[in-house]
């Protein structure tokens, strides 16, 4: 392969830069940062189109819209928790991120989503600080390849790099007995509600699917072609089918089993 080329998204500067300047320190690897999901994606798309693509992604899990890192491609000389094990001559000085809100939810997973299904090859790792399972589960389903905690050192950090190069996903074994569990939860879930739509007639599928698009009864008799006081009756035996009381409950179960919206 050669270089590895990654690329670094995270919203903390001093944190993105400086993971990025630790990065670059080793031989085999070309960095750049990103500050956003919107400036990852351009990142991406640019090297993609001079047919430089980057090889490995990693987001932070955190990671909101916002606006990208002024200069993504120089390096910084601030320091943060993931290069905490570097070599001393590898290390700058110390200093706190800046306080920011919470990212809105789900801008590092659709970008792991999107930047998955734009370019098969490139290789996604989740930074983070939390240790929940639960929010594993989510990334690997959106399409990452690993999970690291923000505080590991440099070393671990380029293992799992390598690692997922060769197509391996990395979890931390702390978290792998409640990660295997909520699968496993989740792959029942599936099921049942796979079994569950499966009860649907071809109409009401129709209906079910106009439901996931987002859309409104007469919208939904407008595209099938039905009356609303049809559609009316669709709808309620969809629900009544599912065992839910509301459109955004059949809109859930409909999701796990892997309905998509119907498209125009």
């Amino acid at each position: 392969m050669g270089r590895i080329r990654i690329l670094v998204a995270d919203g903390h500067r001093i944190f993105a830069e400086a993971l990025a300047t630790a990065l670059a320190a080793e031989p085999e690897v070309e960095v750049a940062a990103a500050g956003s999901a919107a400036g990852a994606d351009r990142a991406l798309e640019r090297a993609a189109a001079e047919n430089r693509p980057f090889h490995v992604l990693l987001v932070d899990a955190e990671l909101g819209p916002g606006t990208p890192l002024p200069s993504p491609q120089q390096p910084a000389a601030a320091a943060a928790a993931v290069v905490a094990h570097v070599p001393p001559q590898r290390r700058a000085p110390q200093a706190a991120p800046p306080r920011t809100p919470p990212a809105p939810p789900g801008d590092a997973l659709a970008l792991v989503g999107q930047a998955r299904a734009a370019q098969p090859t490139l290789r996604v790792v989740v930074l983070s600080t939390a240790e929940d399972p639960v929010a594993v589960v989510r990334a690997l389903q959106a399409g990452a390849n690993g999970w690291v905690a923000k505080e590991s050192s440099l070393n671990r950090l380029m293992s799992v790099v390598r690692g997922v190069l060769k197509d391996e996903t990395h979890v931390p074994p702390a978290l792998l007995t409640g990660v295997i569990r909520e699968l496993t939860a989740a792959r029942r879930d599936r099921s049942e509600s796979e079994r569950l739509v499966e009860s649907l007639t071809p109409r009401e599928k129709q209906v079910l699917r106009c439901m996931v698009a987002g859309l409104g009864r007469q919208a939904v008799a407008d595209r099938l072609y039905l009356s609303p006081h049809t559609v009316r009756t669709h709808m309620q035996n969809v629900l009544g089918k599912l065992g839910v009381h509301s459109t955004l409950a059949a809109v859930a179960v409909a999701r796990r089993a892997g309905v998509g919206p119907l498209e125009p």
